[in-house]
């Protein structure tokens, strides 16, 4: 067995417990918190030393988003300077406003940590605190747009896993807190470590792909110009019709000028790539549905396969086959 050396991180939490406090509130999402404290828990069992604490901004229990009772180790004064502050999401963040208590304990404990981090809608907790200002920011693809409007001054990445800006970290939906937990453990204690805690907990070191990859078709509100409307209903009742920018424009009755313009003002890309991103979600739903990635390809109005899998790599950098198979169904095969 290999001895850290002393000066290593891994040598240096063995001397004392390495603090992690995640902080709670009516609302978190259990995941959010168990996820991460099991992976540290993990890690413990593998040799490192995390105590990890719970902290609420009163110090009471909190009530959790699927109604279990969850206890705390105290209030944010009572808390102990954090080497590392997590702060959970829950389903109400950002569907309503973040609470003053909240932004205040997540500041206060952020003021004392080493280092600050967020799991899912955590992220509009640390904006709201003013932790993410300048900062390469992400949260859960749904609400990644809300983020960026709330925060000018944070480049929101909506398809990273999680993201680091020094020693700020964010990480996107639900599960991606044990993808960050397991990064600041290796971070710590190095990858072989953390590769056995990954292997225990049944998970992926590194996931493959971004979070796109678990999004709905055609993320955001639809058009809100008619024209541009009528291009989504012509392309899926079409696929694979002639929707170059002169045929668009065409049909539209409108200039190709006017109609990339259109395109630009409103949702910021060309008519060509939109029609691309029409055909990928449906690709997308007929791999779902248990269509080869040949017919996919054929039935959303792709030339061919290979065009399909160049565009599965951009969008989620993973081939058809691979999105299919972690999508297409959770029954196994009888034995």
């Amino acid at each position: 067995m290999n001895h850290p050396h002393p000066d290593t991180p891994a040598a240096q939490a063995s001397s004392s417990p390495h603090q992690v406090a995640i902080l709670v509130y009516d609302g978190v999402k259990l995941l959010d918190v168990a996820g991460p404290a099991d992976v540290f828990a993990e890690a413990n069992r593998l040799g490192a030393e995390y105590q990890v604490v719970l902290v609420s901004p009163t110090g009471q229990p909190v009530t959790s988003s699927i109604g279990i009772r969850m206890d705390v180790d105290g209030d944010t004064g009572a808390a102990p300077a954090a080497d590392t502050f997590l702060v959970a999401g829950g389903d109400v963040y950002p569907r309503t406003a973040i609470d003053r208590d909240v932004v205040e304990a997540a500041r206060a404990l952020a003021a004392r940590a080493g280092r600050v981090g967020s799991i899912c809608t955590g992220a509009f907790v640390l904006g709201a605190a003013g932790l993410l200002d300048g900062k390469r920011a992400t949260t859960h693809w749904k609400v990644a747009h809300e983020l960026a409007n709330r925060h000018p001054s944070t480049t929101v990445e909506p398809d990273s896993i999680y993201v680091r800006d020094g020693t700020t970290y964010t990480s996107a939906g639900v599960s991606a807190g044990i993808d960050l937990a397991l990064a600041l453990v290796e971070e710590d204690q190095g990858p072989e470590l953390t590769r056995n805690a990954a292997r225990h907990l049944v998970v992926y070191l590194q996931r493959s792909g971004g979070q796109s990859q678990f999004s709905v078709p055609l993320q955001g509100p639809p058009p809100r110009t008619p024209a541009l409307r009528t291009i989504v209903d012509l392309v899926t009742a079409d696929p694979s019709g002639d929707y170059s920018l002169a045929e668009l424009a065409r049909h539209l009755n409108v200039s190709p000028r006017h109609l990339t313009r259109l395109f630009h003002d409103e949702l910021a890309t060309t008519p060509t790539r939109y029609v691309e991103l029409i055909r990928f979600d449906l690709a997308k739903a007929l791999l779902d549905q248990g269509h080869t990635a040949t017919q996919a390809a054929a039935r959303a109005g792709f030339p061919s396969y290979e065009s399909l899998r160049r565009v599965f790599a951009r969008e989620l950098a993973i081939s058809p086959a691979a999105y299919q198979r972690r999508f297409s169904t959770a029954r196994r095969g009888s034995s």
